[in-house]
């Protein structure tokens, strides 16, 4: 018998890496400092009217291009190599997996970022995800060059992935699969997680919680103010500090929701199996 699966869905910047993804290799690249290449973009927006996601992937190109850098595919990926994360986030996915086979559940992770997907899958964690859904470039085929936008993911558009992976409509070209009505889910509602870090994963922790599942705001230590609002408004499940270690609070939060999925997939099998006897 397969066993039931759980998808924990997270956000990058500030929730798994200290902060934007582009601070730690892309920006020093361009011998700008964080401060310098956000105004930037906010400034570019506010002149043309540009949505913010569109906005910073065009800042990034022309950027590149003022300071004669060929920001190909694998550059993008180079800038990933030096992301710093929050405590025990290196270790967190293999220790979750076994969580989860000690309850009889298989756990798979997927990325669900605003931020570049050239960027995080040259980062240290990048393997652990079944699918990285993020920001992406379309690169110019004979010199290797981003040329244009491919994928673009703002904050209300990250809703769409939790059906996504509910479905089991990875594809994002896949437009049927991710409207039509599908009775059995690859991953049922209730047994998906969402961890996110704050104002900009409020419509994927709303849907998560609505539907039946969990979310998370993780915050870093001393600063629980950035998301004890979404608590008290009911945006999310639980708020703790940015500390993936084990025996650190988001750890036992992780594994007291695994073990109730656990719990509650042997109820309704039981339910199932009475049905049939009856």
């Amino acid at each position: 018998m397969k066993k039931p699966i759980v998808a924990i869905l997270y956000d990058f910047d500030s929730t798994l890496a200290k902060s934007d993804m582009q601070n730690f290799g892309f920006i020093p690249a361009l011998g700008m400092t964080p401060a310098e290449f956000w105004k930037k973009t906010t400034d570019f927006c506010a002149k043309t009217g540009m949505e913010r996601t569109l906005g910073y992937l065009y800042v990034m190109e022309k950027a590149c291009e003022e300071k004669g850098i060929r920001m190909t595919e694998k550059w993008l990926a180079e800038q990933g190599r030096n992301i710093e994360f929050w405590p025990g986030v290196l270790e967190w996915f293999g220790r979750v997996n076994e969580y989860g086979k000690e309850f009889g559940l298989k756990v798979e992770h997927y990325l669900v970022s605003s931020g570049n997907k050239e960027i995080i899958e040259g980062c240290a964690i990048a393997k652990e995800f079944k699918v990285i859904y993020g920001c992406e470039f379309y690169f110019d085929p004979e010199t290797g060059k981003a040329v244009w936008p491919k994928l673009a993911i703002n904050f209300t558009q990250k809703t769409q992935y939790f059906y996504r992976v509910s479905k089991g409509a990875m594809d994002v070209t896949d437009d049927k699969g991710v409207n039509e009505k599908q009775p059995d889910r690859r991953v049922p509602y209730t047994n998906m997680i969402y961890i996110g870090d704050g104002m900009t994963d409020i419509p994927a922790m709303i849907v998560a919680k609505n539907s039946g599942g969990k979310s998370i705001a993780v915050y870093p230590r001393g600063k629980e103010d950035l998301v004890q609002e979404l608590f008290v408004d009911g945006r999310v499940n639980y708020v703790c500090p940015a500390d993936y270690r084990a025996g650190k609070e988001l750890d036992k939060i992780m594994r007291l929701m695994l073990q109730g999925i656990s719990i509650n997939e042997s109820l309704a099998l039981r339910e199932s199996q009475n049905k049939i006897i009856d």
